[in-house]
């Protein structure tokens, strides 16, 4: 009875755990049906669905595999949830040429494929291949179908190992992708219903567009911002590469007047010349007439003429969709939208909302053109009336000419207006005495001209006042004669009307159109005629004021000569006194003093410019009671300006230019501080006279100055060339000595290297014959003539002797070869640019150099060299000129204590005393201080006078006797110090206890 009841017990559990599965598969398909229920977000239902089956079945991987519709079987996996371990296969693009020949029709149909072992199932390589990509060993797919169509597939994967699928797993896997499918299915319902709104917010946005679009165009703006802005907004609207406004001329050519692209593409506005379609040229509009519309989805499939193929071409266009612009009846243009891009489906709405921004266009041309008109009327009035306002204020007949040509021509909108006079003293011939004319025809300024035609034909009437208009003047039956002076001048059309004086034809107000014929206006006569008229009123007012001019000038010419004496006077006088001095100062004070008391004014000041047009007063003189304007803070004149209109209102000062040549140097500034002040122009012309004297004495003092300036540099800079000249002349001394030094240092290396070099193998053979001496020694039979020898030779003297010779050999040969690297230490001639050297290498071979001068002698006993060295690392410098100066400081040390033996001994000679011992001590001491090398040369002679010390650096200064110095050791040391390394090199010295000279050196040189 037990195995039975094993065997129960065990059917009982595992009913039990497949109860408890079914449970937990329903528990995860209710929460992916409530979630799909929930919630309308596909990647939200995906990522829960995955997750739970994966945690469910203990898979690997479950993962949401979508295809791309518009390719080949090709997707990528759009949601997934995967264990720790394995890679991740989202968003990986996948293309599986396999999938479409063995399993495509089989997911289509629904089918559900579950392989427990791809090594086994007998899948095709390239299927194995590529699940084995995603490391997959046993996988379990499901198909994702949405109406017949294979959306995707529901990937289940074991990539630890080979499993089983059970028959219960995969009806769970079937039942969740149906859910799925349900999900895709309200996913694909919702994204349509939102293309819906969208459509529909968008045709309300249109609608919203347009109308704001007609609410600006119907706006008081100018035609331009109205074309500027219609376009941008249109362009936005139906997201086009261009849209243009194109404009019809009379000949039915046209250009584009307004456009708004995307960039990348060329403008046509302003580039493209006329633009000559044929066809409509051919049918005055052609279809636009009849307020058509005209689109073309596709410019090569439309069935549009070669020709209009080429011309959209030069637009870059591919598709477009244009409406045509009705300024009434009339066809003015079309409104276009271009797609450069690629052909375009064009929209019915579209089209219509082109048609209706096209109608609004029209309206507003055609209210631009009555208000154009309007305006037009009220140009002609002011200009009228500005015209007449000149003539009232100004008597200047060229004024009031120029300003009515000016104005005229601007109001005409006409090529040229011009004022011609008759010569009263020839038959009808005159010249053009004011004018405005565009940039593109010649002037007619000053030139003569007889028309012998118009005594005959036009005379009698301009005398009547008559206006005489011209369309075009080879229409019309003129001689020509006639004809042929319009043509010298350009003139295709032209207006003329008589300028009348005192009942007389004095000239002719003329108007020419000389690009193109031209239709006058009524309106455009009359205001012509009205215009000659004023001009009579002035010719007859200039006469008058001509003849009260006269009288005015003979009285003032009498008084003004009388003026003039009396300024000449006072000027020259005060000329004189700035031509008396050359210094600027005095020149000022002299200046401003007599122009004071010349104009008798209360103030006189002279103002200078900074560079930055900033200044300040610099002199100036003033009556008592007002204070100085010379100690004021500088200050900047923001703009100043001395006009006739100026002079005729009371100011409190004047003031006139001073220039310096060409510059501009300052202001001489004239003040009446208590009350404005009319200013005479007699007193401005002679403020103005003696600026330009005191720019010349400015200028003056100047060239003065810069030529004192000049001198000293020139004096300074052959100073300099001197000393240049002296120390390039030591230089060559000392590249000469190191050259010598050098030559000398490689002649003696050469033989004593081979001598050194033979010394060792002369030593060694010494002591092989001495060996083999020793050995014959050793033997009894020697002969006595040997021994004889032996005897007489004293061998063993020799024997003990030999070796001591070769060793003072060796030892005289080390010392020259320390003499000889000595030489090449300190010449370097191979060493001109900066390196890192030794220090102390540098100072131990000039002491080798100098070591014959430190020696004991007959005059003095020897000097005594105390080095103290300290650590210092390898300085970047100019070996050759540091060694230099060691030389030079070294030499300069000897010197002086030979000097103090020289002196001590002298003093006790002539006492007869026995002179002590001297002791002669020269101390060289290096150390690392705070980044600098330091080095200290000090002796313990006699020192140096404070005079002499404070000249020491100086370049020929020497206290030595002639023949023995020049003079230039010291001030080359301090160059090569300071400038060359830039380092310091100091003297202190006591008198009687010695001399230290300090040289510092930056470690970073």
């Amino acid at each position: 009875m037990e195995p039975n009841s094993d065997f129960t017990e065990n059917q009982l559990l595992l009913s039990s755990a497949q109860l408890q599965e079914q449970l937990d598969q329903q528990k995860a398909l209710a929460s992916v049906i409530v979630r799909i229920r929930e919630s309308l977000d596909l990647e939200t239902i995906f990522q829960i669905t995955v997750t739970q089956v994966r945690q469910l079945l203990n898979a690997d991987r479950v993962a949401v595999f979508q295809f791309d519709q518009e390719k080949d079987w090709e997707g990528e996996f759009v949601s997934e949830d995967v264990a720790l371990g394995w890679d991740s296969a989202l968003a990986i693009k996948v293309y599986d040429h396999c999938f479409g020949e063995q399993f495509a029709s089989s997911y289509q149909q629904g089918r559900v494929q579950a392989v427990a072992d791809i090594y086994k199932a007998g899948l095709s390589d390239c299927h194995v291949a590529f699940l084995s990509k995603f490391q997959v060993q046993a996988n379990l797919v499901v198909p994702l179908s949405r109406q017949e169509e294979l959306w995707g597939l529901l990937c289940i994967h074991q990539c630890s190992e080979a499993r089983n699928w059970k028959e219960s797993e995969i009806e769970f896997i079937r039942q969740i992708a149906d859910h799925l499918v349900v999900a895709i299915q309200q996913a694909k319902h919702l994204h349509e219903v939102q293309l819906q709104a969208v459509k529909l917010a968008q045709a309300a946005q249109r609608d919203q567009v347009i109308a704001q679009i007609v609410d600006k165009i119907r706006s008081p703006l100018d035609i331009e911002t109205i074309f500027k802005t219609t376009t941008q907004e249109i362009r936005q609207l139906l997201q086009t590469d261009r849209v243009a406004i194109f404009s019809f001329n009379p000949d039915w050519s046209g250009n584009f007047v307004a456009e708004s692209f995307a960039e990348g593409w060329t403008p046509l506005v302003g580039v493209q010349p006329a633009i000559a379609d044929t066809y409509l040229q051919e049918t005055q509009g052609g279809r636009y007439v009849n307020n058509q519309t005209f689109t073309a989805n596709d410019i090569y499939q439309a069935g549009l003429t070669d020709c209009h193929i080429t011309l959209l071409e030069q637009f870059q266009a591919k598709a477009f969709a244009s409406a045509p612009i009705l300024q009434g009846d009339q066809l003015w243009g079309i409104i276009a939208a271009y797609q450069n891009a690629s052909p375009r489906q064009w929209q019915s709405y579209e089209v219509e909302s082109l048609t209706k921004i096209g109608t609004q266009i029209g309206v507003a041309l055609r209210h631009y053109k009555l208000l154009a008109h309007a305006q037009y009327q009220a140009e002609q009035q002011k200009t009228l009336t500005c015209v007449i306002t000149r003539i009232r204020e100004s008597l200047d007949l060229d004024t009031i000419f120029q300003t009515t040509v000016t104005e005229a021509r601007k109001m005409l909108q006409a090529d040229r207006v011009a004022v011609f006079r008759f010569d009263p003293q020839k038959d009808w011939e005159g010249e053009f005495i004011s004018e405005d004319v565009v940039p593109e025809c010649n002037s007619v300024i000053a030139e003569k001209v007889y028309d012998y035609c118009f005594g005959e034909n036009f005379a009698p009437l301009y005398a009547q006042g008559r206006v005489n208009a011209i369309a075009d003047i080879y229409q019309g039956k003129f001689p020509g004669c006639y004809v042929q002076i319009l043509e010298k001048f350009q003139v295709r059309a032209n207006m003329i009307a008589p300028l009348l004086k005192k009942g007389e034809l004095w000239g002719l107000l003329c108007i020419h159109q000389c690009t193109a014929p031209r239709h006058w206006q009524p309106s455009e006569i009359e205001f012509t005629s009205q215009i000659a008229e004023q001009l009579g009123v002035a010719l007859k007012q200039d006469s008058y004021l001509k003849q009260v001019q006269m009288q005015v000038v003979q009285l003032a010419e009498a008084t003004e000569r009388e003026k003039a004496m009396e300024r000449q006077e006072l000027l020259a006088a005060t000329i004189d006194k700035i031509r008396q001095s050359l210094d600027i100062k005095t020149i000022f004070r002299t200046t401003t003093q007599a122009v004071r008391e010349l104009l008798e004014v209360e103030r006189v000041a002279i103002y200078r410019f900074n560079s930055d047009w900033s200044g300040k007063f610099v002199a100036d003189s003033f009556k008592d009671g007002w204070k100085p304007v010379t100690q004021a803070q500088p200050m900047i004149i923001e703009t100043f300006e001395d006009t006739d209109d100026d002079n005729e209102l009371p100011r409190n000062e004047t003031f006139v230019p001073i220039r310096e040549g060409e510059k501009l140097w300052g202001l001489l500034v004239a003040y009446q501080n208590s009350q404005p002040r009319y200013w005479k122009e007699e007193e401005i012309n002679l403020l103005a006279q003696v600026g330009v004297q005191l720019g010349i004495a400015i200028q003056q003092a100047e060239l003065l100055e810069q030529t004192k300036r000049q001198t000293s540099e020139l004096t300074q800079a052959l100073h300099e060339l001197k000393q240049t000249q002296t120390r390039l002349i030591q230089g060559e001394k000392m590249a000469g000595l190191g050259q010598l030094l050098a030559g000398v240092a490689h002649e003696i290396n050469n033989p004593i290297s081979f001598i050194f070099g033979n010394l060792i193998h002369l030593n060694e053979y010494t002591q092989e014959l001495l060996k083999v001496v020793k050995l014959y020694r050793q033997n009894s039979s020697i002969l006595p003539t040997v021994q004889e020898q032996i005897d007489k030779t004293d061998l063993d003297f020799l024997i003990e002797d030999l070796p001591k010779t070769l060793e003072s050999m060796k030892v005289g040969t080390e010392r020259i070869c320390e003499i000889v690297l000595s030489l090449r230490n300190f010449s370097r001639t191979d060493e001109a640019e900066l390196k890192p050297v030794d220090i102390h290498e540098g100072l131990d071979s000039t002491l080798l150099i100098l070591g014959h001068r430190l020696k004991n002698n007959n005059e003095r006993p020897a000097i005594e060299i105390v080095k103290d060295y300290g650590t210092l690392s390898l300085l970047q410098c100019y070996p050759a000129q540091l060694n230099q100066v060691f030389m030079n400081l070294l030499s300069n040390s000897i010197d002086a204590l030979e000097e103090k033996f020289k002196t001590i001994q002298q003093r006790y000679l002539m006492l007869s005393q026995r002179c002590p011992r001297i002791p002669l001590t020269i101390w060289i001491i290096t150390q690392a201080v705070n980044n600098q090398i330091v080095i200290r040369i000090a002796d313990n002679g006699l020192g140096i006078p404070e005079d002499v010390r404070s000249h020491m650096f100086d370049p020929f200064f020497t206290t030595k006797a002639p023949g023995k110095g020049t003079g230039l050791g010291l001030s080359i040391s301090h160059q090569i110090i300071v400038e060359k390394h830039h380092g310091q090199i100091k003297c202190s010295s006591k008198p009687g206890e010695g001399t230290e000279f300090l040289i510092e050196i930056p470690s970073g040189n």
